[in-house]
């Protein structure tokens, strides 16, 4: 499920652990990595194709009956598919492979995580692209069970969007990327500049912010999707990019120019996934099969070794695979955690998937990123990583 992205010549000026020592307290955005939504693929099948009005538009007959309070579960168990509102234009995080069509990707394979301990079946998947004005209309209509699209969490979209975010997979922060022979080398250097941004974001606010404090005086050039950025940016038509920095590594690994991103973080993105308000089950079932994939990797638990462990001497181990616990009296009965999972749902997102450091490296590394180190590192590591007890 990896697409394998080779890194171009472009230096990656600053580890993303600079987001948890120098990120401002200002909420960015991700919307700027919004070039999907022609195309939809599943991995074995085809969604529909999203209009650009589609997040305003009543639910259709093929829209997710749940209505607050409902339960997703049981549709979702009912239909034998997990519906995904996802990215498909964003390398590692979430693209099509253009020779197969199958859907791969870092957010992709919390898709099939999540697949795989409601469904048993990480492959009964339909993600459904997204451009980033349509996620939480169509979030709030039910077309789609999860939203799971390098999507930022911030206040007023865990309120005024009525959208309830889980787990962070992914922290990350508002940065800079500019040409290499431009010779920049801090945000200061791009006083006076233009600045390719997405039109509609609050990574556009995040930069008229900090141009204005700074006193840098920088000028936005704003698009509306990042299929007219990409190129504009790589013509010369703006001396910077400003987005994501993951995003932006992600583009500049398909660059043939070389790139450089700046030190500076400007803004908290905590990225993770989110389901629509008033159906508390189906979030805590999302995040737990989420946060199972952090729990493997702080047991040393991976796809391969993962049946070793079912005969665990650690009574953590085996509540955590889903495996008989013999009690103090000698009884010997499995765990129900009363989520309304599979007993063995982490066992199955585990053995299917990976853990978190097995998606993080099949699909971020081979774009620049590192895990080592950075937040997205274990807690015992020193990242923000870190997961409440499966018991």
């Amino acid at each position: 499920m990896t697409r394998t992205v080779t890194t171009k010549r472009w230096k990656f000026a600053a580890g993303l652990a600079a987001v948890a020592l120098i990120a401002g307290a200002c909420g960015g955005d991700d919307d700027d990595a919004d070039d999907g939504g022609d195309d939809v693929a599943t991995d074995d099948t085809t969604a529909d194709e999203p209009s650009d009005d589609a997040g305003d538009e009543p639910a259709t007959d093929d829209t997710v009956e749940v209505t607050q309070g409902g339960s997703t579960l049981a549709a979702v168990q009912e239909r034998g598919t997990l519906v995904c509102g996802g990215n498909n234009g964003l390398a590692g995080f979430g693209s099509i492979d253009a020779a197969t069509g199958e859907a791969s990707g870092f957010d992709i394979d919390f898709c099939r995580a999540l697949a795989a301990a409601v469904l048993g079946d990480a492959t009964a998947i339909e993600i459904k692209p997204l451009e980033a004005a349509e996620r939480f209309p169509t979030l709030q209509s039910g077309e789609i069970d999860v939203l799971i699209r390098n999507t930022t969490r911030t206040a007023s979209r865990d309120g005024a969007e009525q959208a309830t975010f889980l787990h962070t997979t992914f922290y990350d922060g508002q940065g800079f990327m500019v040409p290499a022979d431009t010779g920049f080398t801090s945000l200061e250097d791009l006083a006076g500049a233009t600045v390719c941004v997405q039109t509609g974001t609050t990574t556009l606010t995040n930069l008229n912010a900090v141009s204005t404090d700074r006193g840098l005086n920088m000028t936005a050039l704003e698009f509306e999707s990042n299929d007219q950025l990409n190129p504009a940016f790589q013509a010369g038509q703006c001396e910077a990019w400003t987005s994501d920095a993951s995003q932006l590594a992600s583009f500049a690994a398909g660059m043939e120019m070389e790139t450089t991103i700046l030190p500076e973080i400007i803004s908290k993105e905590p990225l993770g996934p989110a389901v629509a308000d008033g159906d508390s089950q189906w979030a805590q079932i999302v995040d737990w099969a989420t946060m199972a994939t952090i729990q493997a990797w702080e047991y040393g638990i991976d796809s391969t070794n993962v049946d070793d462990f079912l005969t665990s001497e650690d009574s953590n181990i085996l509540t955590f695979l889903g495996q008989p616990v013999t009690d103090d009296d000698g009884n010997e009965a499995v765990k129900d955690l009363g989520l309304g999972l599979p007993n063995d749902f982490a066992y199955q997102v585990i053995k299917q998937v990976g853990n978190y450091q097995e998606i993080f490296e099949a699909n971020l590394s081979p774009i620049g990123l590192t895990l080592e180190g950075s937040p997205n590192d274990l807690w015992t590591n020193g990242g923000l990583q870190y997961v409440p007890p499966f018991r």
